[in-house]
């Protein structure tokens, strides 16, 4: 068959097991300067699915797509480090304080930039607002089908895609034409390893923000191995308009966020005897756990 154009919607996302006091900016925007950072673990699924029909379909590029300050570069460079063939990178300090809807806003801009495309592939969430809305409402900004929750790719062909869903109570098969977007389910297949051949061709590889404050030696790669050099795309590079943007785009406000820690309440030990196994069950039955 034919070989597909694919983007990958990626996020570098605060690190969840470490928010602290500090997570939280007065404007009810995450202090992104005061938490580690890391690849949305969604998105890194939608990531091996993409490389998975890379592998399957001779030809097929992937491009991974991102937006986020000066160090979501990294989530460029992991992306080469596993496969894909380009690496874009959406960086403005306007951007920034973007709620699910100026987020859409903004990644549409950047892929219609990138168009013409077969398929659009991210996670389901990102684990920073667990609104799973940023892939349903880009679908919808572009006016392309989608399908949600995917698990696993069943089937390719020059027309359609044919995927399997993870549902809450089963799993669904649906086909989709091109182009379409799928957000992948967190029990696809985990991201494949890192490859030693990509870490060493790309371990070099910076963006233009980055390049500012780069020496002499890094300089000079760049200008021999112009592949290095990851593409940072501004608002007037993807023809934004401001009005929906950042902060000005966002008609969300988070009031707070907190940290919970749940501990562990009463507890019962059990042997493998038929009484207290009988006995668990009951137990579980009266509460409508189960059954």
């Amino acid at each position: 068959m034919r070989p597909l154009k694919i983007i990958v919607l990626a996020k570098q996302v605060p690190d969840t097991r470490h928010v602290g006091p500090d997570a939280m900016k007065p404007d009810g925007t995450v202090n992104r300067g005061k938490l580690s950072t890391v690849f949305n673990p969604d998105d890194l699924h939608a990531l091996e699915l993409a490389l998975n029909i890379k592998d399957r379909v001779p030809g097929t590029t992937v491009t991974i797509l991102t937006m986020g300050p000066q160090k979501a570069a990294d989530i460029i460079r992991e992306g080469y480090y596993r496969g894909v063939d380009n690496g874009i990178m959406i960086s403005d300090r306007r951007f920034g304080g973007a709620d699910t809807l100026a987020t859409s806003y903004t990644l549409v801009q950047g892929i219609k930039k990138l168009a013409p495309y077969d398929l659009i592939l991210g996670g389901r969430q990102a684990i920073d607002g667990d609104t799973a809305q940023v892939g349903p409402q880009c679908a919808d900004k572009l006016q392309i089908p989608q399908v949600t929750y995917v698990e696993e790719i069943l089937e390719i062909n020059d027309t359609e895609i044919i995927a399997r869903r993870r549902l809450e109570k089963g799993v669904e098969t649906v086909s989709a034409p091109y182009p379409c977007l799928m957000t992948v389910h967190g029990s696809s297949p985990k991201c494949r390893s890192r490859h030693a051949k990509s870490v060493m061709k790309y371990k070099y590889a910076r963006s233009k923000t980055e390049l500012r404050s780069a020496n002499e030696m890094l300089l000079s790669l760049h200008e021999k191995r112009q592949y290095l050099t990851i593409p940072e795309w501004s608002v007037e590079d993807i023809e934004a308009d401001v009005t929906k943007i950042g902060l000005a785009g966002s008609p969300t406000k988070v009031k707070s966020v907190e940290s919970i820690v749940l501990t562990a309440g009463e507890a019962k030990i059990l042997t493998s005897s038929d009484t207290d196994i009988e006995g668990m069950i009951r137990e579980l039955i009266e509460h409508h756990t189960i059954g």
